[in-house]
């Protein structure tokens, strides 16, 4: 008999269909990294990077895969799909600050080059639109320059970084979801013992 109390109502809230674990915002928090990154205007900013950490613990502490079952349907796949996927997100969010600014870690040569370049351009522009500050005041000229410059490549830079930010991103998910279907696999196999 179905036990109809409040009680028995709270041991089943929460739990998803065929036999999944109970999954605590594991949905708000992909929609989280999903809006974290769609209200990164201009530069990746650090908070970005914390963001993504917060998130990614979230994940690590309250997400549980179900029970590994064999089957391209069943319910372990589907979930191992979901959360390999808003795992690598989050990785990619994390990443995102590092990846504009860290050379050795995203080295695209060319494209950093042509973004120094057009921080020059920046930097002549401003320099020719306050030409009549230059006789007056040349320290208010040179970091009117030096604060268009750096802007400019920002913009440069973070607008290259999110075109590759889904490379990333699906990269970690490949990862991430071969990485813990292995590891469980590996668990199931010791747990069963030897035949």
């Amino acid at each position: 008999m179905d036990d109809v109390s409040p009680q028995g109502a709270r041991k089943t809230v929460g739990k998803g269909g065929n036999s999944a674990p109970p999954q605590p915002g594991v949905i708000g928090i992909a929609f989280a990294a999903v809006l974290t990154a769609a209200l990164a205007q201009g530069s990746w900013q650090w908070f970005a990077t914390y963001i993504g950490v917060t998130l990614l613990a979230l994940i690590f502490c309250f997400y549980r895969l179900p029970a590994l079952m064999p089957g391209f349907r069943s319910a372990y796949l589907l979930n191992l799909l979901a959360y390999s996927v808003v795992v690598g997100l989050c990785i990619a969010i994390t990443l995102a600050p590092m990846l504009q600014r860290w050379a050795w870690l995203f080295p695209m040569p060319g494209t950093r080059s042509e973004c120094r370049e057009l921080g020059k351009y920046e930097s002549v522009r401003v320099e020719a639109a306050l030409a009549d500050l230059a006789g007056r005041d040349r320290t208010a000229l040179a970091y009117a320059q030096e604060l268009q410059s750096h802007d400019a490549v920002s913009e440069c830079l973070a607008a290259t970084t999110t075109m590759w930010l889904p490379v990333y991103g699906f990269g970690a998910a490949v990862l991430v979801g071969l990485g813990t279907w292995l590891v469980n696999r590996a668990r199931v196999r010791r747990e069963a013992g030897p035949d």
